[in-house]
């Protein structure tokens, strides 16, 4: 770590770009200071003025949890930058304790601006939470699936009882065990984030018992992320599609947004803008 990402470089750099009128303080019109000083640092925070010193030039470098919590709410952090405090400090961030299925206003705005793009949105542990018509044109409307077996990973592990899951995701991979492995390495990373999470205590339970696939992968103790490239959906009426598989993350609220696109002026490009037509010419 050089001195400029260093703890006590970090906390500085902090502390200077913080008005005393955005922490609550008294506005003096003669400060030499630019932010806040030390001093109303420590007050703010609820520490001595020699321990701030200290942590700002580098002769104290392991705070406790409790004092980063109290410094990250005191110069008003982000969570991404709290987390990023946490970690300059040797600490592990907090987590939050349950996976989120909220989608944003701004999420929201924008994929419904994508509405010719075949894509979904999941969350954390794969469930899925939305998708727009041109996702149901080409991989099959979710809503004939039972909710709670609307799972990705309940695709690729099936599981006695997966309520036809599997049936609604024609999808077909370049290397299905690589993609298994991968999808079992992300829910070992998940299980991490959310350790609380009784939905996917529910889910991860369920795969391990079930099916003996998942079961090897997830002793093997993995740990990495699910990233899609190429697959070919099995259309069952306009036939098979190839498209490059994305999947974006929203910040750090754990969804993913699977995005499903074809070369422009492709055959594969045309194929979906039929399947989109005729579910279009059925619903109108």
């Amino acid at each position: 770590m050089t001195e400029e990402t260093s703890l006590a470089t970090t906390l500085r750099i902090w502390r200077e770009r913080l008005t005393p009128t955005e922490a609550g303080l008294p506005a003096h019109t003669s400060r030499r200071t630019v932010g806040l000083r030390r001093e109303e640092l420590a007050e703010l925070a609820g520490l001595s003025v020699d321990y701030v010193v200290r942590l700002e030039q580098g002769r104290a470098t392991a705070p406790s949890s409790s004092v980063v919590a109290a410094l990250a709410a005191a110069l008003q952090l982000t969570q991404v930058e709290r987390d990023h405090l946490y970690r300059l400090a040797g600490l592990r961030p907090p987590v939050d304790r349950f996976i989120s299925d909220h989608l944003s206003p701004g999420v929201q705005r924008l994929l419904t601006r994508l509405g010719d793009v075949p894509l979904s949105v999941f969350a954390a542990d794969w469930q899925q939470l939305w998708w727009n018509q041109s996702w149901a044109a080409l991989i099959g409307d979710p809503s004939e699936v039972a909710p709670e077996a609307r799972n990705f990973a309940v695709s690729r592990f099936p599981v006695p009882g997966d309520g036809g899951w599997r049936e609604a995701w024609p999808v077909h991979v370049r290397n299905l065990e690589a993609s298994q492995r991968a999808l079992a390495a992300d829910l070992r990373q998940v299980s991490a984030q959310y350790p609380e999470d009784p939905r996917l205590k529910r889910l991860l339970h369920r795969l391990i018992e079930g099916n003996a696939k998942f079961a090897a992968l997830w002793r093997a103790g993995a740990v990495g992320e699910h990233v899609e490239d190429r697959k070919v959906v099995k259309h069952p009426i306009v036939g098979d599609v190839q498209v490059d598989c994305d999947v974006l993350s929203v910040g750090d609220t754990g969804l993913r947004i699977v995005v499903l696109t074809a070369e422009a002026g492709s055959e594969d490009a045309r194929k979906i803008e039929r399947a989109r037509n005729m579910l279009f010419s059925v619903t109108v």
